[in-house]
């Protein structure tokens, strides 16, 4: 029996049975993949944010130090290609279109303290970029002259990554890693210690509260509450040693003073012991604020992981955190505050160097 396969030449088949269901196409998916890329029978004005248009979004607008000139993005084009695909097997070239860009230079003027910047000139042109390899029907490619596919590759993906591994001495060791799409992976792993470590591109680790700390979350009572609520207890409630066992332990959520002389008797963080709840009830103490496993919640939480990693954290304070941080990422140059705090934003919170990307976002 011959067929017709979309218009082309007849297929001869010498099956006994009949197919169930026709052929899928399956170049399909790398022909849609590189039109979604290109959007080439899309207006400028209408293209949606994917592929090249996205491309070009994320790197432009581009500024001088000064700010005084930036280079803007308008749009850009696909032109024909020279030659036929027949034409370029024969010839030995790459089937390929030329891709222009149009772009924008503004100069900006000298703007006044407070007063608003205005456009001094503007300078709009169209610019070539060189010459873009196009997809063939058959989703190949031409490239001088021989025909090339595109193969089809695994790689992590953008997003959180939880593993799980078994230390000799038989505990279960837990570690995740945050994958952005684009900038520095960050690595956190738990030791049989039950300490915290993170690793930021596979750097030497330090302990996870310290990028906390570097975060803006400066000191130990910052740290506590991102993960833990706090809950107030009378301590005439716990005299016997087994009722203790509830409260012994756990890390004070402000600081105790002397109703009398007004002494500062245990700071914030600091951790209840049976000595320190014995001399606040001498000192009558009637009650102390205390952090637990959640808002509201009865118990100090079974896991010790803050606890012993803020006490492996040799930082206690967001400068000495970011100091020790930026000597990890760079050993040898010599750290201040402004360089230190800069290179943490640089490294994190500027979107052109750090992004998850949209499956990172959505998976996280």
């Amino acid at each position: 029996m011959a067929t017709k396969m979309n218009g082309k030449l007849p297929v001869v088949s010498f099956e006994k049975l009949s197919r169930p269901m026709p052929m899928p196409n399956l170049l399909d998916v790398q022909v849609k993949a590189f039109e979604s890329l290109l959007q080439p029978d899309v207006s400028a004005d209408d293209r949606k944010d994917v592929g090249l248009e996205r491309v070009f979004s994320e790197i432009f607008p581009i500024t001088d130090v000064n700010e005084k000139l930036s280079l803007e993005f308008v749009g850009y084009s696909l032109g024909e290609p020279k030659y036929t695909v027949e034409e370029c097997i024969e010839r030995d070239m790459t089937y390929s279109a030329p891709l222009k860009s149009t772009l924008r230079l503004v100069v900006w003027e000298d703007a006044e303290d407070g007063e608003e910047k205005r456009p001094q000139d503007i300078i709009e042109k169209e610019v070539y970029l060189g010459d873009l390899p196009l997809l063939t029907e058959l989703g190949t490619f031409i490239i001088n002259g021989a025909e090339r596919v595109i193969v089809s590759q695994l790689h992590r993906s953008p997003g959180v990554v939880f593993e799980e591994t078994i230390h000799p001495n038989g505990s279960r060791l837990f570690s995740s890693r945050i994958i952005p799409f684009r900038g520095s992976w960050v690595e956190f792993t738990i030791d049989i210690h039950d300490v915290i470590y993170v690793h930021i591109d596979k750097k030497k680790k330090f302990p996870a509260t310290a990028l906390l700390r570097a975060f803006g979350y400066g000191n130990d009572e910052d740290v506590l509450r991102l993960f833990m609520g706090t809950k107030e207890v009378t301590l005439a409630d716990y005299e016997d040693e087994g009722s203790r066992r509830e409260v012994v332990g756990a890390l004070l959520a402000e600081e105790v003073v002397d109703p009398d002389s007004g002494e500062v008797l245990a700071e914030v963080a600091e951790e209840l012991t049976d000595e320190l709840l014995d001399r606040l009830r001498r000192a009558d103490v009637v009650t102390a604020k205390i952090f637990t496993a959640g808002e509201g919640g009865t118990s100090k939480g079974e896991s010790p992981l803050l606890k012993n990693t803020l006490r492996k954290d040799p930082t206690d304070d967001e400068e000495s955190a970011l100091t020790a941080i930026y000597s990890l990422l760079r050993p040898g140059d010599p750290p201040n505050m402004e360089t230190a705090r800069e290179a943490i934003e640089r490294i994190f919170f500027n979107p052109k160097r750090y992004d998850l990307g949209r499956v990172g976002r959505y998976k996280i």
